[in-house]
């Protein structure tokens, strides 16, 4: 069973998530709350695999609260969720840990798709709109440690990486490669280690914060 938490300012729009997500039979909402500020003491209690997390909220925004569920021994995967896709909170809420996000009028049986690709432990990867949020983004944060360390990749794990910032699985990323799938597999694990990050999401963030990938002429 799927255990989600769902965090959002807005009742109504809490109450259509749990009437959608409590009615499949392999997820359950387990807390709500309207506050980024009470999300560390509703996970602590509720322990759920997934939080949903409103991007923009009036007290804590969901930006601060998913930095602070980084910093807990065993985070649950956070998906942000916004009106706007251009909404440059994003960016930040995705550079602050989340492994994704979705628009508040995805389809609901899109919200369901992403609950469980995210909980199996894959990422909400879309190029285009990330490359978007990069490419408008205001820099004024001092560079991540995943960002510094992005000078220390390899040639082919720099490749591998800007090829993932492109949407390409890994099957795909061999054949564009000319190598083996277990070999790209080895090169995104080095990546990741070496990056400090456990998601592709977060490694494509840290390429655009370093300057690996530019978004304006990335194709």
């Amino acid at each position: 069973m799927i255990r989600i938490n769902l965090i959002d300012d807005e009742h109504l729009i809490r109450t259509g998530l749990a009437a959608l997500i409590d009615a499949e039979p392999d997820m359950e909402v387990t807390g709500q709350a309207a506050d980024g500020a009470d999300v560390p003491d509703l996970v602590e209690r509720t322990r759920p695999h997934i939080v949903l997390m409103d991007v923009r909220m009036p007290g804590l925004d969901g930006i601060q609260a998913t930095h602070t569920l980084q910093r807990t021994p065993r985070p649950p995967r956070v998906i942000v969720i916004t009106t706007f896709d251009n909404d440059d909170h994003v960016w930040d809420a995705l550079r602050a840990g989340a492994q994704g996000f979705l628009l508040k009028r995805t389809p609901p049986e899109d919200i369901l798709a992403a609950i469980r690709i995210v909980h199996r432990g894959d990422t909400l990867l879309f190029p285009t709109t990330l490359r978007t949020l990069a490419a408008t983004r205001t820099p004024h944060h001092a560079p991540t440690p995943a960002a510094r360390a992005v000078a220390t990749l390899t040639e082919r794990e720099a490749q591998t990486l800007t090829l993932i910032a492109q949407g390409l699985t890994n099957a795909e990323i061999a054949t564009h490669l000319h190598l083996g799938v277990q070999t790209i597999k080895t090169h995104v694990s080095h990546t990741l280690t070496k990056l400090g990050v456990r998601d592709r999401t977060q490694a494509v963030i840290a390429a655009y914060d370093a300057g690996l990938i530019h978004p304006r002429h990335h194709t």
